[in-house]
């Protein structure tokens, strides 16, 4: 099935926090103490997205399966042209596996590509959570480049990860 991409003007904000807590209640339950925490980023990215829908909201499209959000994409292009980021890539758990986070992920390159970026950059964890991410980007063309500790937990790492579009 094939997504269908709108921004995010049409609807009420919040949307955004909501998806993401759904998407990461399983995360936030099997480890509360490192990721509950990330709930109030998730509220401040909303607030800021649909406060700012002529840039940072612009930067945010919603995926839809038929009649139906099933997550949404977010990009920051502002260090073009060397490289853009892609941040949020939010698939709710009864839509995973069907190869969606892929195609918004292709998205978010064709935009770049749009742009003339000329490097894609994306960060996940080592956290087996993120098990999916890590082989959906790999499959998506990028390298692995870094591995670092994350902040709040150093027993865990943050990977980078970077893809030439050029």
């Amino acid at each position: 099935m094939i997504l269908k991409f709108t921004p995010i003007d049409n609807l009420a904000p919040g949307i955004l926090s909501a998806l993401l807590s759904r998407s990461y209640a399983a995360l936030i339950r099997s480890d509360p103490a490192s990721w509950k925490e990330e709930e109030n980023k998730w509220i401040a990215f909303d607030h800021n997205a649909f406060r700012n829908l002529g840039s940072v909201g612009a930067c945010v499209f919603l995926s839809w399966n038929e009649r139906e959000i099933i997550g949404f994409g977010s990009f920051d292009p502002r260090q073009r042209p060397q490289f853009g980021i892609i941040g949020h890539n939010c698939i709710l758990p009864e839509f995973r596996r069907l190869g969606f986070g892929k195609q918004q992920i292709i998205e978010i390159l064709n935009r770049f590509a749009g742009l003339g970026i000329q490097t894609a950059t994306v960060a996940t964890h080592d956290n087996p959570f993120f098990i999916p991410a890590q082989r959906m980007y790999l499959s998506c063309g990028f390298k692995e480049v870094l591995r670092e500790p994350w902040e709040k937990d150093p027993s865990q790492n943050v990977i980078h990860y970077q893809k030439r579009m050029v």
